[in-house]
Parts: C-alpha cells; structure tokens; sequence
C-alpha cells in the first residue's frame, strides 16, 4: 500500500492542477513540427454581456443622451443604447441597486443601494467606473433624488431625515431635513417615529415635497427652511408626482386611489379617483382596491394629461395578471403584462420639469422583460425590443458556439427568420438611441446556438460583439402534445419539459442539424428554402439494452495500452425499415411497458416552413418495463450520411440517407474478447427511471446523492483510478480511492470538485443552481449501478489499425471509463449507389485509455495542421425536378480533408484526444503515446475543445475549480492557467463552451450569456470594438419663463448656490454620518493604483478632461448671463421709451 500524504490532500483542494512534463518519446516530433502559439498569445478578459438583466430592482432613462440603466438586485448595472450599444458594469459589494438617477447630459450615474452607500459612475469612458462612494453608518437609504441641472443630490432615509450630497466632490452638506421639522411632531412622537419612509420625489422652484409612508405629505420651503403646508391622508403613501406648473400634485395610495391636491388647499384632496374601484349608488367610498405602487402625471400642450401608473386593481380579480394603466382624458388603457412590473418610466419631449412632458413613450421593466409603450398612436403599441432580451423566453438547456462559420450560412438564417416575426408593432423608431458603435476589426462571421427546456432552437448572429437572433425552431411540432394532464401519456420518463433539448450536433457547411432531447428521442433536420408539407413523419426506434454491471479492475490505469483488438468482432449491422406510425407498443399482462418510445410522434401531415425541415425522428423505446437511458453524446456527419448517438447502455449508428439503423451495440460488445473488465450479470431493474434531467427542467426531485455527481454525468459509471467524493451535511469529506479509504474533516461549507448542499437548501423556485446531467461524463459520487457510458464521437479518415495502408472512413468512440475504441466504416459509392447499397460497420476494438471520462477527439496531419471532419456542401433538397439545382444535387460530392502529403515523418496522422484528467497525442497508425499531459489532479475537466487561435491549434480546458487552460499542439505545453470563475452552479458547466479565435461564452445567470475571449490580439482590440456610451449633444433650451418672471427673477437657478447647501451656509455635517470612499474611476483611485508615465500621462488627461468641463460650465454660465443682461437692458430701454414723453405729475 502506497503511503498516504494528508497534507497532500488538503493542499490539492485549492491547489491548481500540477502539470506534468511531456514524456521524451516525442521529442523529435517536436523538433520537426514547430510549435507557434506561446504563452503571450493568450489572455482571460470579459468581452460583453447579452440578455435580460437576472432579478431586476431598478431603471433610469437619461432624456437628452437617450441612455437606459438597469440596476440588478446582485448589485449589477446594465446600460443600453441604441442597439449594439451596451455596458455592463458591477458594484463590488453585490447589494441590490435600490434607485439609479443619472445626471442628465453629463456622462455621470448615481447608483442607490441596500447596504446604505451610494456611487457615482463615470460614463464618459468605454467600461463605465466608480469616481467617487459615499458610504452612510446611521442611517438606511430608502430615496434619493437629483434635479435635472442641479449638483445637489436629496438622500431619504427610513428615519424620515433627508441629507443633502454635493454631487461634484461627493460630500455630505450641513444642510438637514429633520424629520420632526418637517411634520412638526411634539406631542405624539411614538406614535409616528418608527412608521417613517422618506421618497422626496420631485424639485420645483423653491420648495421640495416630501412624501411620508404614513400618509403625510409636507411641502418644504428650502430657504426659509420650514415647512409651508401640510397634507394628510388616511391611506399610507406610495409615490408622488409634481403637476409641471408647480400648483398641484398626485399621490398614489395603499386603497387604490389617487389624490389630486392643490398646493394651497392642505385641507382636503381637491379631486379623488379610485380607477379600478366599483362606484356604489349610494354615493358612498368605493371598495378598496390593490396599492398603487408609481404614479407619473405628464402634461401635454394639445390635450389632456396623462395619468399613468401600476398597480390598484380591484380586489376581485383574481388570476388576472399584472397591468399598467394610462388615464389620458375621458379613455382609460389597461394593459396586461406577461410578468410582474419592477418599475416604469415615462419618456417626454424635454428634460425640464416646469414645462409641458409631452410624453411619447412608456418604458416598462418586468421581472423578464422590458417593453417599451408608445403613447402617440392609438391602441398603444408596443416597440419591437431590438436588443437579445429573450433569451430565457424558455430556459436555456444547452449551447454551442462557432466563430469564422461560412460566409452564407448568416444570411441564409436571417432570410428564413425574417418571416417569423410578429406583426403590428409601433411604427416608430426604437426610443433608445444613445451611443455609438465601436470601431472594430473584427469582421469574421460568428453564430451562437441555444438549446431550449420547450424544444425550441434558436440561432443568433454573434459578429462583432453583438447578438442579434436570426432562426427559431420548435422541434416539439414533430410530436403529438397532450391537451390536458389526464391525456399525458405515462411512458415519459420526466415530469416536465419533455421535448427540452439536451444535445447539439450541427454541421455549418451542409447546413445539417441534429439534437438530441430529453425523453431519449434524437431528430435529424435539413436546411431548406421552400415550404414543403410532410405527408408522414419518417420515425426509426431504437432498442437499447443492457445486460451487464461493471466490476472495475484494480489494474485498470489510464497509461496502460490494451492488447489490439481482433478484426473478428464486427457483428452484423442491424437494419430496420423506417416506420409510419409509432411501433406496436406492447404490454405484457403484468403491465410490464416493452418497445414503448416516450413521446409519440404526431401522425397528421406537417407543414414545415422554409428553414429546418424534419429528416428523421429516432427514439429509444422501453425495454422490459425499463425506460430509455438519456441520451449522452451525439454526432452527424453529412460526407457520410450517418448520425451517431450513445448513452449508459450503447451506441446506435443510424443511416438517415436510407433511414436504417446500421449498429446497435452495447458498450461491453465494442470491446470484444479483449475486455479489460470483469463484469457481472445485472439483476433487472423495474423501477421508473428518475427524470435525472436538466437542472433547469427538473431540479427538484435530485436526491442529494445526485447532486454530489461530476456536473457533467449522466447516469453514467465510475473509474477505477477516479476519486469518488460523499459530501455530508457534517462537512466529513471522504476519499476513496484504490489504495485504500481515508477521513478527514474540511471546514468548508462547499466542496469544490462536487457542491453538494444539503436536502432544501435549493429553493424551489432557483432550478439553475444544481449540477446537470445533460452531458454525459465520469461521475465522483459512488454509484452502486456504475455503467460505462458513451461520452464523445468523431467522424474522421484515419487508421484504425497499425497494420493499416491506408485511410479509411472511421468513427472514434469514446466512453467513460476513459477507453478510446474505433469502428470501421466501409462506404458505398457516392452518387445513387450510396442510397441502394448498405453501409458496412465493423468495430476495430480498443486503440488507447486515459484516466477519466473522454471529453473530445481531433487529429492532426503530420504538419501538425488541424484536420476536420469531412462534410457535403449544402444543396437545395426540395429543388424543382428539372431545375439546375437537382443537376447539382446529382452530381455533388463530398468534400474530404485529406492529410498532407508530405512524407518527412514516418507517423502520418496525430489523434488528440482529451479526458476529464488528461490529454494525449498519439501517433497513427503504430499508436504510439508521443505526448501527454495531467491536466489535473484535484478537480476536474468539464469542457475541451481543440481550437485554432492566431496560427496555432490549442486544447482548451476549463475545469471545475475555475480554471481555464491551453494546452499547445502536438507539444501538450501549457500556454495557459488562470483561475478564472469558480464552478457556483451547473448552469455554467452545462453551457460554457470554446471556439476558434480565442472566443468562448457560458450563460453566467438565467437570462445572460456571458461572453470572454482568451486570445491576447483580441484583448488588445477590444477597447476599440467596444461602443460609446456617452456622445456630446446640447442640452435643449429652457422653456420660455414669461416677462414677469424674467424680469423678477426668481426659480430654481437661485437655489443652486453654495450659501444655501455649501459649507458657509450650511456648516459641516457630521463625519459619523457617512464615510467618503474614493472610487478607482477617479484621479484618487488613479494615484493610489497608477505609477511611472503611464500614470502621469493618464492623471494629466483626466485633469485636462476636468480642467476643460470646468471651462465649459463657465462658458454656459457667461452665455446664461449675458443673455439675462441683454433681457434686461431690453426691458429698461423699451421702460425708458414709455417714460421718455411723460410729465411728473402723470406716474
């Protein structure tokens, strides 16, 4: 027995994955296949976020930049522009944004949040950063406001005080509102004291409204510093509203109703409305309704005003979703929202707020949506939103990404896309149009796939940082849907989402696609541009059984080579014609479910519009009253006409072309007489199998042991040389390994190779944060029916044998016990021999083992140059019979990357292949191991790819502890090791995936794909591609104020003067109150982090930069005064002229 190291452990839970040097066997293949990628070539930067922003709390709309913020309850910050135009900024203490007020025109954002601090944020750089913080200790932060023009900023607290924040140096004013000024309470002062919610909502002339949650209203007048009338209400208070002239205001109430009062009238509400409220004969108060929770009142110069809020319907209307109403004139709108309203903001004509709104839109934010309404048309449109905000309409299952795809694969997409859109949108040009778009080089085409819990595929255009969706399909057209629950049939074997996508496969080049779903059903769909109508669906079923339990041999390493397989074991391919109708299920009279599919494939005709159409639908059935195992790899190739699918029990390669089934086998029969595991009989298993799904789809009936599984398993077996992981609830970690059994406590609240919370301590409602079983892979919990699962296929020409001359067409399986084998594919002529004579597959046995579960195969040629995979170019199927396009059809053929031709290396071909703990470069065909490398030892890999970066090719790994890295070609060298995101929740592992050009994405919550590159070109250029938020435009001019006021004076320019708010007037507030935090986007954060001329020069260009916005403001506030001296010197002059004639004794 090995002598076991518990420090070792312990270091290795946090430790990054120590490499392992390449053995020398290959060092002449290195000399002579230079390697060009180094590891200055590669960098981890954050690119750009797409989607709705997750869990929203908060929205601001800048009038004059035409810039949208939303505020997240994870303390994020999304701002939006015209469309391309986006930011996504993130506050460190992750508190939820409570209030987000942008000063208008300026550049600047003022961000609220719920541990009592707020922020102010420079927009005037590409990534937005913090200038200055100011941080509040006593008091908690419930309202803030920021006129427009104004560096005063109003702060409520839940005591009722308001504070007043110098907006330019972010320092609290001696200026104070005290809570028992404002409503002058002496005798009862218990009674009202805790009940205080402080929203100063708006800022006219001289006085402030101060609205109290307990139903008190008071207008204070900021000179004289007291309180100039009262109102009272018995209803608590939602919101308040100023009426443009300053004579009037709305409140917004608990019952329902809304208060209209005029300024000089304290007494009583000059009109009350309850909107949704039933109006009783007797002319007594009508029933209470809901709250109305926001109310804005615009005023137009035409017409009427608009009233519009959210919230106050009756009572009695139960089920009925949530709704915005418009009250403009005599018509009332209620508008229904498909999910629950956040908030809404009006959008006007001017930024003013003493002169007429003229409101022309409505933006409204939902807990999963935005729309924005348009007011100037009748019936109230909505805009179509041009942003990627509907991602999660149906939660995300899984992805894929391809950058540098054909060149007509995007316009293809979109020209059959554009026909699905909606109709009777707004007219009217999207509202949100701030910004400009980046100047970027990057020109190559890139599209994003998703995978959605309904069935649904959508396609997105991704080029350039940007995301636009081009092609939805809906695969669950293909079946029969059941119309209640009492007619859902009872062979599925998950309770929701039965059509959820699981797996992609996707030819670009011939345009084919196939998926795979959750009920063990795979569908084989063709690219076309007419509209056809399927008479009957072509369905195959497939039997998948499995007879064995595996037994793991203790000599079973992942560096042992098998002896090479006998050429004898290549059973028969199994064929069977293609059915009509689903098959004869049978029931035998026990009720034993056999030969049963999970879904049942609809038997009327189908129209299928231009885009994917169905090829070929495939399903597994039941076998002896056991269901269908999911599916857990996937793979088409178009060159060859064959898809291949696996899961715990086997492998099936079906023919789509002749829509025949030519292999059905169990993984234990690939092996033949050269098994290197003892197996034993399996008693049979009857009962239902778990829906073990998707996280998204079925989280909740995951047992706890489920949840301690390898993120990416799926019903799938152990290893021999894997550690397997039991987390407890005691935090007792233990190991089991084959050198024996040890304990050893952790004080840690999560394990990091296999979060395993506790029973209930996932909320029913949060499904994405459990581990998936989407994709197939080891497993590190122990499993009592381990099974060896399929986990990865590749179509290739290679060598299957080391006695083989020459290439042949080949299909690389590889499992979860980390054997490679390969299956021969002797193919028919192209042309119309291909579709009359049968495919022959023979598997060739076992080539090689790794320890782990195989993640991907790829191959090289003997330059070391990437060889992919041979495709069909994509022809028009349903071409007319004597087109041109059939002529084509006729004679197309395959398209076969062969190897080079160069002939200096004995070795011909290279195969890479990678597993959850180490990678491997074998050279074909004597089979021999020239490179590998241990990726890791104490996590491990979730997803690899084989991608091209710059001129190189490079494996690229991320782990389950966060790492990312690179791994050189042929070399195995690591390039790169970061540790960059911390594996909190499966959704991450499920859907994180590389691409070419150093580009990768994973869905970083629900509704967000998050997007980074770890090319170091890219990085460099990514502040170029990067749009701007912040343009210079003028700020429009102010209304016109009349010839008394004028010439009086008077308004809200007198009271922004350091004597009323400024230390000399105001005197300085207490150091307790607030703490000032200098942010990393200002000149004190840039002294303290910058050093050296790179510095100096950066601290000179913000000092210009401010030195030239101070000289602007003195600009405007000169023109400002030269104008009223020219108003002036007018009014005396024409004074004068009036006098001139006149005697004394005529004034």
């Amino acid at each position: 027995m090995k002598k076991f190291n518990i420090r070792k452990v312990l270091d290795g839970l946090t430790a990054v994955s120590s490499p392992s040097p390449s053995p020398q066997l290959g060092a002449k293949e290195n000399e002579l296949i230079p390697e060009t990628l180094q590891s200055e070539h590669f960098q981890i930067c954050k690119t750009v976020r797409h989607g709705f922003p997750y869990q929203p709390s908060s929205m601001a709309f800048d009038p004059v930049q035409k810039i949208l913020a939303i505020g997240t309850q994870s303390g994020a910050l999304r701002l939006f522009g015209r469309p391309g135009v986006e930011c996504y900024c993130q506050h460190e203490s992750g508190a939820a944004v409570i209030q987000l007020q942008f000063l208008i025109n300026e550049g600047a954002l003022v961000s609220a949040l719920a541990d009592d601090s707020i922020h102010l944020w420079n927009l005037r750089q590409k990534r937005p950063a913090v200038l200055h913080s100011l941080k509040f200790s006593k008091e908690r932060i419930t309202f803030c406001h920021l006129p427009f023009q104004s560096k005063w900023l109003y702060i409520g607290s839940e005591r009722g005080n308001i504070h007043i924040v110098n907006v330019e140096s972010f320092t609290l004013s001696g200026y104070t509102i005290m809570w028992n000024k404002a409503i002058e309470l002496f005798s009862s002062l218990t009674a009202y004291f805790p009940s205080f919610l402080v929203p100063p909502t708006s800022f006219f002339f001289f006085q402030l409204i101060i609205g109290f949650e307990s139903g008190i209203v008071v207008l204070w007048d900021l000179k004289s510093k007291r309180a100039d009338y009262r109102y009272t209400y018995d209803e608590a208070i939602h919101s308040v509203a100023w009426h443009h002239e300053g004579k009037q205001f709305i409140c917004s109430h608990s019952d329902g109703t809304l208060t209209i009062w005029n300024i000089k009238s304290p007494a009583k509400p000059a009109q009350t409305i309850t909107p949704h409220g039933k109006q009783p004969k007797d002319g007594k108060k009508p029933e209470p309704c809901k709250p109305i929770l926001k109310v804005e009142y615009k005023t137009t110069r035409a017409g009427d005003p608009f009233m519009i809020f959210s919230g106050g319907l009756s009572y009695d209307t139960v089920g009925r979703r949530p709704c915005l109403t418009v009250m403009h004139g005599k018509s009332t709108a209620v508008l229904e929202m498909d999910y629950p309203i956040v908030d809404f903001l009006t959008l006007c004509e001017t930024p003013y707020p003493n002169d007429f709104q003229e409101p022309y839109a409505v933006v409204v934010l939902l807990e999963k949506d935005l729309v924005v309404i348009d007011l100037a048309q009748n019936g109230y449109p909505i805009f179509e939103n041009p942003y990627p905000m509907m991602i999660h309409e149906s939660p995300v299952t899984c992805c894929e990404y391809l950058a540098d795809c054909p060149v007509d694969l995007i316009p293809a997409l979109y020209s059959v896309g554009s026909r699905q859109k909606r109709q009777g949108y707004s007219k009217k040009e999207w509202p949100i149009s701030g910004g400009n778009w980046g100047l970027g080089t990057q020109s190559y085409p890139e599209i994003i796939i998703t995978g959605h819990a309904d069935g649904s595929v959508k396609f997105w255009d991704a080029s350039a940082i940007m995301l636009q969706v081009l092609y939805k399909l809906k695969t669950a057209k293909v079946f029969e849907k059941a119309r209640c629950k009492e007619e859902k049939p009872n062979t599925e074997i998950v309770d929701e989402d039965p059509f959820a996508i699981q797996l992609m496969s996707w030819c670009p080049e011939s345009r084919m696609l196939c998926v795979a779903g959750v009920s063990a059903h795979v569908i084989i769909y063709r690219f076309s541009k007419q509209e056809i109508t399927t008479e009957v669906v072509q369905l195959l079923e497939v039997r998948l059984q499995y007879e064995l339990n595996d037994l793991e041999s203790p000599e079973g390493g992942g560096d042992q080579t098998p002896a090479p397989p006998t050429p004898s074991t290549s059973p028969s391919p199994q064929t069977a014609a293609p059915q009509t109708h689903t098959s004869t299920s049978s029931n035998s009279s026990d009720g034993i479910r056999d030969n049963i599919p999970c879904l049942k494939v609809r038997s009327s005709p189908l129209k299928q519009s231009p885009g994917y159409q169905v090829e070929l639908v495939v399903q597994l059935v039941w076998v002896s009253g056991e269901p269908p195992q999911q599916i857990s790899s996937l793979a088409i190739n178009s060159s060859y006409g064959l898809v291949v699918f696996g899961n715990s029990n086997g492998l099936a390669v079906v023919d789509y072309l002749q829509k025949t089934v030519l292999l059905n086998l169990g993984t234990v029969e690939l092996y033949g007489s050269n098994d290197p595991y003892q197996r034993q009989l399996r008693s049979p298993r009857k009962s239902r199998q778990p829906s073990g799904g998707l996280c998204d789809i079925n989280e909740g009936s995951a047992t706890s042991e489920d949840r301690c599984k390898s993120p990416t398993s799926g019903k799938t077996p152990l290893r021999a040389d894997m550690e397997k992981v039991i987390c407890q609830s005691v935090n007792l970690l233990v190991v089991i390994s084959e050198w024996g059994l040890y304990f050893f406590c952790v004080f840690l609240s999560t394990v990091l190779l296999s979060v395993c919370p506790p029973r209930g301590s996932i909320p029913q409602d949060n499904r994405d944060n459990s581990f998936s079983r989407s994709r197939s892979s080891s497993v590190t919990s122990i499993d009592k029916e381990a099974r060896e699962a399929v986990t990865s296929f590749y179509f290739c020409e290679t060598y299957n044998r080391k006695t083989d001359g020459g290439l042949t067409p080949s299909l690389w399986v590889g499992t979860s016990l980390g054997t490679v084998l390969a299956i021969s594919l002797n193919m028919p002529p192209a042309g119309e021999q291909r579709l009359l004579q049968p495919v022959i597959v023979s598997p060739c046995g076992t080539l090689v083992r790794l320890k782990g579960s195989i993640l991907r195969m790829a191959f090289l040629d003997s330059t070391g140059s990437l060889l992919p995979s041979a495709f069909e170019p994509w022809y028009e199927p349903n071409a007319p019979a004597n087109g041109e396009e059939r002529d084509k059809v006729r004679k197309r053929r395959p398209v076969s990357v062969s190897p080079s031709t160069s002939q200096e290396l004995n070795e011909n071909q290279y195969a890479v292949l990678c597993s959850e703990k180490q990678a491997k470069v074998i050279s074909l065909p004597s089979q021999t191991c020239v490179f590998k490398h241990n990726i890791t030892e104490t996590s491990f890999v979730l997803r690899a790819d084989v991608v091209q970066i710059n001129t190189g090719i490079c494996v690229a790994c991320f782990c389950a502890n966060g790492h990312i890295m690179t791994l050189s070609l042929p070399g195995l060298r690591p390039l790169l090791d970061v540790n960059y995101l911390p594996l909190t929740d499966m959704r991450i592992a499920r859907t994180f995936c590389f691409t070419n050009l150093g580009q990768a994405l994973y869905l970083i919550s629900p509704t967000e794909i998050q997007r980074i590159t770890y090319s170091q070109e890219v990085c460099e250029n990514l502040q170029e591609m990067l749009g701007e938020l912040f343009t210079p435009v003028e700020t429009p001019e102010a209304p016109n104020r009349g010839f008394f006021k004028g010439l009086f004076g008077g308004g809200a320019q007198s009271l922004d003067r350091e004597e009323l708010f400024g230390e000399s007037g105001a005197g300085k507030a207490p150091r307790s109150l607030a703490q000032h935090i200098p942010g990393p986007g200002g000149i004190e954060g840039m002294k303290g982090a910058a050093s050296g001329i790179v510095g100096d020069l950066a601290r000179a260009r913000i000092a210009l930069d401010e030195r030239g916005q101070k000289l602007s403001e003195v600009e405007e506030r000169t023109a400002a005064m030269m104008a009223s001296a020219d108003t002036f010197s007018k009014h005396a002059h024409e004074m004068m002229l009036k006098c001139k004639d006149k005697k004394w004794y005529q004034f």
